[in-house]
């Protein structure tokens, strides 16, 4: 993973008016109950599930979905699903704009995402993230082999990882360059035969008069200021998410050409409606 996408143009100062403090003042308190509603029957589900299913989560996985529609109802999102996800066992690859991609993409699948060790520690989506068995990595090489053990484990029990292949958010108008590193486990002798890998594109089309990087969440931005401005926006946006043909990790010969496809269809399905 890298470091933080940095932008030629700094951010957008934020500016919030009465009607979006009002709007703040409306929305935090639901989201709130609803994300400790969220964290609160996880934790008791999982302590009967845990026991009966090891990592699979039948029931669980269900709650992160449902709960994070309803978040982006209440900030007053317009929610567009294309394609339909994978039913078969695998991994799902996608662009990465901003911590709203955790709401996002959870809404339209059953997913485990797999994130930078950091995210752990932050307040409110560090909780949320570890109950809803989110897999941390750290940027270190020695423990490469061991997390790449560790996928293949999780794959292997039928959950679907999420991989963020840019390796950092951006302003939302562009996808980077995918790392080839962490689709190496996915052409290894134990998994390549039966894996399957589903490019997704996400997509945030900003409100009307806005910048099209409205949504976006990148370097040194404040997630606090960012967070404020999207509750105070009394017109959302839409979400548009975009499910592609699943890849089969048998047909490529390497990491490489299967990180090479999986960047062309998600890359050509985000500019084809941005």
């Amino acid at each position: 993973m890298s470091m933080s996408w940095q932008s030629d143009t700094a951010p957008d100062p934020v500016k919030i008016s009465a009607l979006g403090w009002l709007l703040i003042g409306l929305r935090t308190p639901v989201i709130g109950l609803l994300v400790i509603g969220c964290l609160l029957v996880l934790i008791l589900f999982r302590a009967v599930e845990r026991p009966m299913f090891g990592s699979r989560r039948p029931v669980t996985s269900y709650v992160p979905k449902y709960v994070s529609r309803v978040v982006l109802w209440v900030m007053g999102f317009r929610y567009k699903v294309t394609g339909e996800g994978m039913r078969a066992p695998g991994a799902v690859v996608a662009n990465h704009a901003s911590w709203l991609d955790i709401f996002t993409l959870n809404a339209a699948k059953r997913i485990v995402f797999v994130s930078k060790a950091e995210v752990a520690s932050w307040p409110g989506i560090g909780w949320l993230a570890r109950a809803t068995g989110t897999v941390f990595i750290e940027r270190n090489r020695a423990k490469a082999r061991d997390q790449a053990l560790l996928f293949e484990a999780k794959l292997k029990a039928g959950q679907k990882l999420l991989f963020f292949p840019e390796g950092t958010s951006t302003d939302g108008c562009r996808v980077l360059p995918f790392k080839t590193t962490l689709f190496a486990p996915f052409v290894s002798d134990a998994l390549r035969d039966h894996l399957a890998i589903q490019p997704v594109s996400v997509i945030y089309h900003a409100p009307k008069g806005a910048p099209a990087r409205y949504y976006g969440w990148w370097a040194d931005m404040d997630f606090g200021a960012n967070l404020l401005k999207i509750l105070a926006t009394p017109r959302q946006g839409v979400i548009e998410v975009v499910f592609h043909t699943p890849l089969h990790a048998a047909d490529f010969k390497d990491r490489k050409t299967l990180a090479a496809a999986c960047q062309t269809a998600v890359h050509d399905g985000f500019y084809t409606r941005k």
